[in-house]
C-alpha cells in the first residue's frame, strides 16, 4: 500500500516511465512539482501537449521538426552532396553541435536488432534509398554508434548502396579524447588500430 496519495501515487508512475527515470527519481520530481507554484504544473502539462500537438517528422530526413521540410533540409548550402546517416534525434544532435558537419542527415529511428524483432523494413531505409538519386548524394556517412547493432545496420547499408557510385564513409571509432589505453577495452583499441590515420606517409 503507496504512503501517498493515489493522484501523486499516479504521477509517479507516469514518471517512472519515461527513460532513465526509476521509481526513486520519479518520486523525487513528482514531488518537487507538488510543492512548487501552480505556474510549472501548467507550463509543463502545456509544454507537453504542444509539443505532441506541433512536432513531427521532417518528409526528407525524418528528424523531428516544427516545420516541414526542416530547416537543415531547407538549407541549400547543406545542399553538398554529402548525407550523413544516424541511428536517432539525439545523434544528429551531438553532431550538429560539433559544428563540423556541414551536409544533410538521415534519420533511421533505430538499428537493426533481429533479437529484438528490427528489421530494415522497421527503419527509415527504403526512404533512405530513395533520397540518393534525388539530392544527387556522392557520399554517405556511416555514424551509428558502435554496437553489435550499429555495425550490422552499417554492414547492411554498405551493401545496399555497393556498385551505386557512391563513396561510403564510416566515423572514426576508437579512444576519446583524455582516454588513458589501459583501462580501454580490447574491442575500442582494435578499432582504433584499424581507424588509424597517416601522420607522414
Amino acid at each position: 500500500m503507496s504512503i501517498f496519495p493515489p493522484a501523486l501515487e499516479n504521477l509517479i508512475q507516469q514518471l517512472s516511465k519515461l527513460p532513465g527515470i526509476g521509481q526513486k527519481s520519479a518520486t523525487r520530481v513528482a514531488l518537487h512539482i507538488l510543492k512548487s507554484d501552480r505556474d510549472l504544473a501548467d507550463n509543463l502539462a502545456r509544454t507537453l501537449l504542444r509539443v505532441k500537438e506541433s512536432i513531427r517528422f521532417c518528409s526528407v530526413c525524418y528528424n523531428f521538426t516544427d516545420q516541414d521540410p526542416c530547416a537543415i533540409c531547407q538549407d541549400e548550402s547543406r545542399a553538398n552532396g554529402i548525407l550523413c546517416i544516424v541511428e536517432g534525434p539525439g545523434d544528429q544532435l551531438a553532431i550538429e553541435e560539433s559544428g563540423v558537419f556541414k551536409g544533410r542527415y538521415h534519420v533511421l529511428h533505430g538499428v537493426l536488432s533481429p533479437l529484438d524483432g528490427v528489421g530494415p523494413e522497421d527503419l527509415k531505409i527504403s526512404e533512405l534509398l530513395g533520397r540518393l538519386p534525388k539530392e544527387g548524394i556522392k557520399e554517405v556517412i556511416l555514424a551509428t554508434n558502435p554496437t553489435a547493432e550499429g555495425e550490422a545496420t552499417v554492414s547492411f547499408i554498405t551493401k545496399l548502396l555497393s556498385g551505386k557510385g557512391i563513396r561510403i564513409t564510416r566515423i572514426a571509432l576508437g579512444v576519446p579524447m583524455g582516454g588513458d589505453l589501459k583501462y580501454t577495452d580490447s574491442m575500442t583499441l582494435r578499432h582504433a588500430l584499424k581507424s588509424r590515420t597517416t601522420l607522414l606517409p
